[in-house]
């Protein structure tokens, strides 16, 4: 296990991977840990430096006290990326990971040659929705929505009494710390990259689950609209976090995207 102390917190990180490869990095979504991409990484093959990490408030990163900001957790994902040394990387962001991508990209271009936005918006929610919904934490815990996020998260087929995996991405979800995700919901409510996403001039690909409830398909696919660039895809048998559900699928994507865009 890799940690290091940035902006006053700690935060762990994971960085696989000969350090003159080609950097991908990945941050994910609200309620996980990094743990979310291993299938995917698997599926990319040897030849990359792989940087993962759990931003403030999730996983084994330290949890200060709600709200935050997403400048917040851009400022932490800069501060890591500096301490590796690390420029010129391709950013693969899950939901909040993907506003914090773009955040990254507006604020430090110097660190981004590429996105991969997955399950993600230039503005995610209403503020009435996240407000109700840290309501909603702050009375009955995380069990008491987990049902209503999960629904979200995944597909039909793959939310089952029989399945394993299912239940323990629940657990994943309910031992988030509640700090963490609270500071992390405001974050979101409060985040709106509508101008500096139109302005980015990176090479960009936007990937949906097509049975995706949080941030449903015409969501990317208006995201994708602001970047002359982007290319758009939409992931059959998905809901929200298609790096569990269909990794095989979301490697390939971004392997070809890669391959289209001499990233590699």
């Amino acid at each position: 296990m890799q940690f290091v102390r940035v902006n006053n917190i700690v935060l762990h990180y994971s960085d696989l991977g000969p350090h003159d490869a080609p950097a991908i990095v990945f941050s994910n979504s609200l309620g996980t840990d990094f743990r979310i991409w291993d299938e995917t990484i698997a599926r990319l093959g040897p030849g990359f430096r792989f940087v993962r990490y759990d931003k403030r408030g999730h996983g084994l990163s330290e949890a200060p006290p709600a709200p935050y900001a997403m400048s917040d957790h851009v400022d932490d994902l800069a501060a890591l990326l500096d301490h590796l040394n690390v420029t010129g990387t391709v950013i693969v962001g899950l939901s909040v990971g993907g506003m914090i991508a773009q955040g990254l990209a507006a604020a430090r271009p110097d660190l981004v040659k590429a996105l991969v936005l997955c399950d993600t918006g230039h503005r995610i929610g209403t503020a009435e929705l996240w407000n109700s919904r840290i309501e909603a934490i702050e009375a009955g815990g995380i069990a008491g929505i987990s049902d209503a996020i999960l629904e979200r998260w995944f597909s039909a087929a793959f939310r089952t009494g029989t399945n394993a995996d299912f239940a323990a991405y629940r657990n994943m979800l309910e031992r988030t710390p509640v700090q963490g995700y609270l500071g992390t919901a405001a974050a979101i409510r409060d985040a709106d990259f509508t101008a500096s996403t139109a302005a980015l001039k990176v090479p960009a690909l936007c990937v949906v689950g097509e049975e995706d409830g949080a941030t449903v398909p015409d969501l990317v696919r208006e995201l994708a609209g602001l970047m002359p660039s982007a290319k758009f895809e939409i992931i059959p048998r998905a809901g929200h976090l298609p790096c569990i559900e269909q990794p095989v699928r979301l490697a390939g994507l971004i392997s070809d995207f890669l391959a289209e865009n001499r990233l590699v």
